[in-house]
């Protein structure tokens, strides 16, 4: 299968699927790495102020076409990859953000408090009381982002950023349905896989430890 012959074109199917997931990977370490302070950050006495605007501005990132994302970033980078990782990045950010926002602010406040009270600093209530707390919630939004990334990366490949999308689109060109298909079952089953994934994470990290 890593070969796939048509009539118009010959497309490598492990290339293009090692070149979606890598897109999938590093757009979504980024938006984990950017989205996951700031919501945290958004949830402190400081910052709270800024968490209408911050949620607002991201809000309508998401609510753009993932077409039109993709088409805005195309005059800032140009073609291929890091204009589409840019795009996928930015379209990641707000599930991971607004997750880490709930997660935190559905804490009950008496187990802070309670914390405190204990004579925890702010630093040690924050990693050993909020974020185990919070991590269930978190890693749903992380899981939510990754399906959106992956989904969202097909389109990837009219801007030259390659992917599943290259068989989807080419599919499209020649009337050639096993090539769409093909695009979208691959996309779908690596959604599914990484979801999984992601859910054992979840399940190891917020399991407690026996004694």
């Amino acid at each position: 299968m890593e070969v796939l012959q048509t009539s118009k074109a010959t497309l490598d199917v492990k290339f293009l699927l090692m070149q979606h997931l890598k897109l999938v990977g590093i757009s979504l370490a980024i938006a984990v790495i950017i989205a996951l302070p700031v919501g945290i950050m958004l949830t402190r006495p400081g910052f709270k102020r800024f968490l209408p605007r911050v949620m607002g501005i991201l809000n309508i990132s998401q609510g753009i076409p993932s077409l039109a994302v993709v088409a805005i970033f195309l005059p800032l980078a140009g073609i291929g990859t890091l204009p589409s990782i840019m795009a996928l990045t930015l379209y990641a950010l707000l599930p991971i953000a607004r997750n880490a926002i709930a997660g935190i602010e559905a804490i009950d406040p008496n187990i802070i408090e309670s914390a405190r009270g204990m004579g925890m600093p702010a630093s040690k209530v924050f990693w050993k009381v909020e974020l185990p707390l919070a991590l269930p919630v978190i890693m749903s939004g992380i899981q939510t982002a990754a399906v959106v990334t992956v989904g969202t990366a097909t389109i990837a490949d009219l801007i030259g950023g390659g992917g599943l999308g290259r068989l989807i689109f080419t599919g499209l060109s020649f009337f050639e349905p096993e090539l769409i298909f093909l695009g979208s079952a691959l996309a779908a089953v690596i959604a599914i896989v990484i979801d999984q994934l992601l859910s054992l994470v979840n399940r190891l990290l917020t399991t407690p430890k026996p004694e």
